[in-house]
């Protein structure tokens, strides 16, 4: 009895569903089934599925089957077509999640398509933030994501201590959108620091230096950055396995050109770089890691690749 009474005392952690569960998706899942949530997910990929439930989740067979228990609803997909696609429609998750249910979005898309889900869902009594991740597949693996949060600050606080348990830098950023501005300002940087390092790998290489060495000792000074160190090591071995897809990078330099566009920020090395992160991906390389852009300054430098 006296156990019960001690159980009763434990505060209920909410039921959650997960949608998409790809590079990012699996680990970020798999951080809360750790943390001692409950998971029930749906993704398009049966070896996903499978993977979720060996690590204790719950597989669904569609997304209303997914969602309709569900006190929070996440949402990981490539763009905003596929938010769309999985959020509207009979099948989608408004039309099947329960009224009061809040939904995180951590997909990274357009600021206009998360400011239109947010009024969309509130007209069926439901809730949603934007809450895209950096970090890539190792801050995944690891919850050491950076999540900024786009919405109410009720919502926000309700959904912390889920996001506690997959990110380590979490911060409201403003009101629905805000979270996705942030997300394209961080692939802007990101890319455009890339392109940096990229440069700087050719040209060493060229000098005949020590590649390990010197990135070593730029890392240290204020040539250093977290870009640096997580993909010095792809640089050094030209390992591009991918950890965030150029397809993927390629549709972000997308939406924050066209962002700062509406907004009238001017990106000038933004959009040479986005050119160079398309031409990468013109040339068959969509699918390799956005540390990629390495071949395209060797094409550019004369080597075959």
């Amino acid at each position: 009895m006296s156990s019960n009474l001690a159980d009763s005392s434990q505060p209920t952690r909410p039921a959650i569903a997960w949608i998409g569960l790809g590079i990012m998706g699996s680990p970020m899942s798999e951080n809360l089934l750790k943390a001692g949530y409950s998971v029930t997910g749906f993704t398009l990929e049966q070896d996903k599925l499978d993977r979720l439930a060996k690590a204790g989740g719950s597989a669904a067979g569609s997304i209303a089957e997914a969602v309709k228990d569900a006190d929070v609803i996440i949402t990981m997909v490539p763009a905003s077509p596929q938010v769309e696609a999985i959020a509207y429609g009979p099948e989608g998750i408004l039309e099947n999640a329960k009224q009061g249910a809040l939904i995180v979005d951590m997909s990274s898309i357009t600021p206009q398509t998360s400011v239109d889900l947010a009024k969309n869902a509130k007209e069926k009594g439901i809730r949603v933030i934007d809450a895209p991740v950096s970090g890539g597949e190792a801050g995944a693996i690891e919850a050491v994501l950076s999540i900024m949060v786009g919405g109410e600050h009720a919502d926000f606080d309700e959904a912390l201590p889920i996001l506690e348990a997959l990110g380590k830098t979490i911060v409201l950023c403003g009101p629905h959108g805000s979270g996705q501005t942030v997300k394209a300002a961080n692939q802007l940087i990101v890319a455009v620091n890339i392109q940096a390092c990229a440069e700087a790998v050719v040209f060493l290489e060229k000098s005949g230096v020590d590649l390990q060495a010197a990135l070593d000792v730029l890392n240290g000074g204020l040539a250093g950055s977290t870009v640096l160190t997580r993909k010095k090591d792809n640089f050094l071995n030209r390992d591009f396995k991918p950890g965030f897809r150029i397809d993927l990078h390629h549709k972000d330099m997308g939406i924050v050109t066209d962002a700062a566009r509406n907004v009238g920020a001017a990106l000038p090395v933004g959009a040479v770089v986005a050119q160079l992160v398309a031409s990468l991906r013109a040339q068959g390389d969509g699918g390799l890691d956005h540390s990629a852009l390495l071949r395209a300054v060797e094409r550019l430098s004369g080597a075959q690749v």
